[in-house]
């Protein structure tokens, strides 16, 4: 696969940098009637500064796309090359430290670390990073005051209300400036007030600082925020 990365010539001479690039990606699993086939040959690319969402049937391989897209998980076939570094060739330890300069993940449960405060949480990814403990201190308190929970900072998760740690885990994904940040369900556990917060922030995220969504949704409204609306089904992903 060439380096997608690169600016090319789009609509109306605008540059376009492709942050993602999947080829032929299949994924199945050994099930108790025989194989089980989740991604039959999915094709995609994902210009940067875009929000993406992937909707479809409970059970069509939502998530199992979202990790293979992320390298949570690899492909049984396919190329999949992320700011035009082909991820799937990489070894382990090259691969988790990709990961972790260049990529965010918002889970639908926010697995949080109980021991750890609102900030130490939002920290420890930078700090893995290789960033100043100083620094780190600073972005996190940015990015939690970016979700409203500037004031909750050094509250334990069991001290915060669901949706309150789940906007914990939108700052952690958001902390290092991820060029791409992948969400399963990112407002599925907020009230309706921090959801549209939530949603507000991704568009500005992607319009101003072009950092690049790919989100699995129900949220109609979620939905249609994103630039662009595919449907996984049998495997393949069709415009919905």
């Amino acid at each position: 696969m060439n380096d997608r990365s690169q600016p090319t010539a789009g609509k109306g001479g605008r540059p376009v940098e492709m942050v993602l690039s999947a080829g032929g990606l299949h994924k199945a699993y050994l099930a108790p009637r025989g194989r089980l086939e989740v991604l039959r040959g999915v094709d995609l690319e994902v210009e940067r500064g875009t929000i993406l969402a992937i909707i479809g049937a409970s059970g069509s391989g939502k998530s199992t796309l979202l990790n293979v897209l992320g390298t949570l998980d690899r492909a049984d076939a396919g190329t999949l090359a992320v700011r035009g570094r082909q991820v799937d060739r990489m070894r382990p330890a090259e691969l988790a430290e990709f990961r972790a300069r260049h990529l965010g993940f918002i889970f639908q449960f926010h697995h949080l670390l109980p021991e750890f405060t609102a900030e130490e949480n939002v920290m420890l990814p930078l700090l893995i990073a290789g960033v100043s403990q100083a620094q780190a201190r600073r972005r996190g308190r940015e990015v939690l005051q970016a979700v409203g929970l500037d004031a909750r900072r050094e509250h334990r998760p069991a001290q915060l209300s669901g949706g309150e740690a789940q906007r914990v885990a939108v700052a952690r994904a958001l902390a290092a400036e991820p060029e791409l940040v992948l969400a399963d369900e990112p407002s599925g556990n907020l009230d309706p007030a921090s959801a549209e917060a939530l949603h507000q922030l991704m568009s500005s995220l992607a319009r101003e600082r072009r950092q690049t969504f790919v989100m699995v949704t129900h949220n109609d409204r979620l939905a249609a925020i994103a630039d662009r609306v595919l449907r996984l089904e049998d495997g393949r992903l069709r415009p919905a």
